[in-house]
């Protein structure tokens, strides 16, 4: 049996699965926890990355690896290959006047022309704006720049401070189309943005073909992934398939044979050679832990209390904003309650309110990334929070396209380990990836008109 590793660096851990490299069997894997926070030292995800190896038992007889990772961050290197300052990670919002300003002086219609989307606080070229204003010693000392996971890729392949080859820093087309500095449609990164949000241009990661092997030695390496991109890679998406993911940001994301250019939005690449618009949300599964914190009741007690209300909360509308928001980009919102009566004020209705306005948020997204050309067939429901029944059952009432939940699984490092076999032999592989739950349709109309006559 030949064996390949699919590393998932996500925001709160790090995730190694091995896998039989031909069925996409499970072998076993591990896990290790990255510290909390919006800005983390990157070395905390390589000494992750080292205990999750070895807690999945090493990758000695191991054939091929692959990195994906949470997209965006800011990493800044000197010209020895150092760590300038802790990177900036895409839930930290302190550059949304970066984001407006770069918006305010190059205009919306260009900047979609330019990269695809419309730079949010999230995105790379927003936190080196923010370096530049307000870190302008450090900004000065960027030789390089570089991506959580192209990083990590960087130093499992032997570089770094003391051995500093910026030559072989290799990212991919997925998570380059995150930067606000790169071309989807042409493939090109554009210098000259680079060098408006830093202030001076840099060195960047090559950006690798799909399925390309950028090993040097016996260990074929894959170029890695942004999180999204693997995750769709893991699930074996395919043009009409959007995924809905759950975790703690929400995202609704669909693969394409040709980009998109929208300014609500991200016009992505995926991992496979095709595109990958992409609607995030900050506000997702932690919606229900504090609902269900307010109520004195875990996840299971917060879907039986859903379930035994009806189709719109009573008339409880809950806009879910409470981390301030990406989409609609309103970093400084907070959440609200609406329709509060004598009536509608039930612990039932508040508990079904957090699940409709969670999935009415995300729901919004499938609607701007099917107003920007794309034809959805089925939404397969992943993450931690799709596996329960009330999210399941109420997706299926909110959503007008059928709706499928697939296995519980490590999608993203699932994805990151097919593209590594894909380097090893040449081939993608085909792995089935089962379902457990596809509720029966039941739109109910209601549950969106209400939310949205409170947007």
């Amino acid at each position: 049996m030949t064996l390949v590793a699919g590393v998932d660096s996500s925001t709160q851990s790090c995730k190694v699965v091995i896998r039989d490299a031909e069925t996409g069997a499970a072998v076993r894997e591990g896990r290790a926890s990255h510290p909390t926070g919006t800005e983390v030292h990157p070395d905390a995800w390589w000494d992750a990355l080292q205990a999750a190896i070895a807690d999945a038992g090493g990758i000695e007889d191991v054939a091929a690896i692959a990195i994906a990772g949470q997209q965006h961050g800011m990493v800044v290197l000197d010209e020895g290959g150092s760590i300038i300052r802790p990177a900036l990670l895409w839930n930290d919002t302190r550059s949304a006047q970066a984001a407006a300003d770069l918006i305010a002086e190059l205009g919306v219609e260009a900047l979609v022309a330019r990269t695809g989307s419309v730079p949010v606080a999230s995105f790379t070229a927003t936190k080196l704006r923010w370096l530049r204003d307000a870190e302008p010693e450090n900004a000065a000392r960027v030789a390089a720049v570089a991506l959580p996971h192209d990083w990590l890729t960087w130093r499992l392949r032997g570089f770094g401070p003391g051995n500093a080859n910026f030559d072989e820093l290799v990212t991919d087309r997925s998570d380059a189309s995150g930067t606000s500095y790169w071309n989807p449609a042409t493939g090109e990164y554009d210098r000259d943005l680079l060098a408006l949000a830093l202030g001076h241009d840099a060195i960047l990661p090559r950006v690798a073909a799909p399925g390309e092997n950028i090993g040097t030695g016996a260990l074929a390496i894959g170029p890695g992934a942004g999180d999204n991109a693997g995750a769709a890679l893991g699930l074996g998406a395919a043009p009409g398939d959007v995924v809905v993911s759950i975790g703690t940001s929400g995202t609704v994301f669909a693969v394409t044979p040709t980009p998109v250019h929208d300014a609500t939005v991200a016009g992505f690449a995926d991992a496979s050679g095709h595109f990958l618009p992409l609607v995030a949300t900050l506000n997702a599964a932690r919606i229900l832990d504090s609902v269900a914190g307010l109520l004195g009741v875990d996840y299971d007690e917060l879907g039986e209390l859903a379930l035994s209300a009806e189709p719109g909360s009573g008339g409880l509308v809950l806009q879910p904003y409470f981390e301030g928001e990406r989409t609609p980009n309103l970093p400084d919102a907070t959440a609200t309650l609406f329709g509060l009566t004598i009536a509608s004020t039930s612990r039932p209705n508040l508990a079904r309110a957090a699940i409709e306005g969670m999935l009415c948020a995300l729901a919004d997204g499938l609607a701007a990334i099917e107003g920007a050309g794309v034809t959805p067939s089925r939404i397969l429901l992943i993450g931690g929070a799709a596996q329960n029944s009330a999210v399941q059952a109420i997706a299926a009432q909110v959503f007008p396209v059928p709706v499928s939940v697939p296995t519980p699984g490590e999608y993203v490092a699932l994805g990151a380990a097919r593209q590594a076999a894909w380097a090893l032999s040449g081939a993608l592989p085909d792995w089935t990836v089962s379902t457990v739950s596809s509720p029966a349709p039941d739109y109910r109309p209601v549950i969106r008109e209400q939310y949205r006559a409170r947007a």
